[in-house]
């Protein structure tokens, strides 16, 4: 493991661009990324269950409860410590305990992603990427928000070192990211 890894930790709100931003760094910069709910996607996979938010969801808790809160951030923490590139993402934290393991390494920084929330409805019915999303009314994308899962992500996203607004372009999303990683590559030679 380089001994100057940067972890870039992305919370942020529903389809506030935290895929596209990994997709980004990892063409750009040679990032590896790792999401939450891969490990929750595996399982539901395994065990022949649809991919839903609400299974994912459902398994998320069932894991905590029975294993511990920080089950999956001992997961990502291994995943992360294990991975040969200087840059590392963590796509999906969402609560407190999802960053207990990451945050005692000295690279690890903590990124809010934001978007209005209409724009963000739109992204989640446009990219489909659970059953059902397509479908989804911004009122059913609303009471989402309110899901246990996600209810602590704004909370979490105020006590992040840096923030992003994803209401522009890709370009101006980009811009936002190579900025940050400018500021954290020269903080760390000082």
């Amino acid at each position: 493991m380089p001994t100057n890894k940067i972890i870039l930790g992305f919370v942020g709100d529903l389809a506030s661009g935290k895929g596209t931003i990994c997709k980004y760094l990892k063409e750009k910069y040679g990032t590896e990324s790792y999401r939450f709910s891969t490990m929750l996607r595996d399982i539901l996979k395994r065990v022949y269950l649809e991919n839903s938010r609400e299974n994912l969801q459902r398994l998320s808790t069932v894991m905590r409860e029975n294993f511990g809160q920080d089950i999956m951030s001992k997961v990502i923490a291994e995943d992360v410590k294990n991975d040969p590139k200087e840059i590392v993402a963590v796509e999906g934290i969402r609560r407190p305990t999802d960053i207990t393991y990451l945050e005692k390494n000295p690279g690890f920084h903590l990124i809010y992603i934001t978007a209005e929330s209409r724009l963000r409805w739109q992204r989640l019915v446009e990219r489909k990427e659970n059953p059902g999303d397509d479908k989804k009314t911004y009122e059913q994308f609303l009471n989402d928000e309110q899901a246990e899962a996600d209810r602590l992500i704004k909370s979490l996203g105020t006590k992040a070192e840096f923030t992003i607004t994803n209401d522009g372009t890709f370009d101006d999303f980009y811009r936002q990211m190579d900025e940050i990683l400018k500021n954290i590559r020269h903080a760390s030679k000082n």
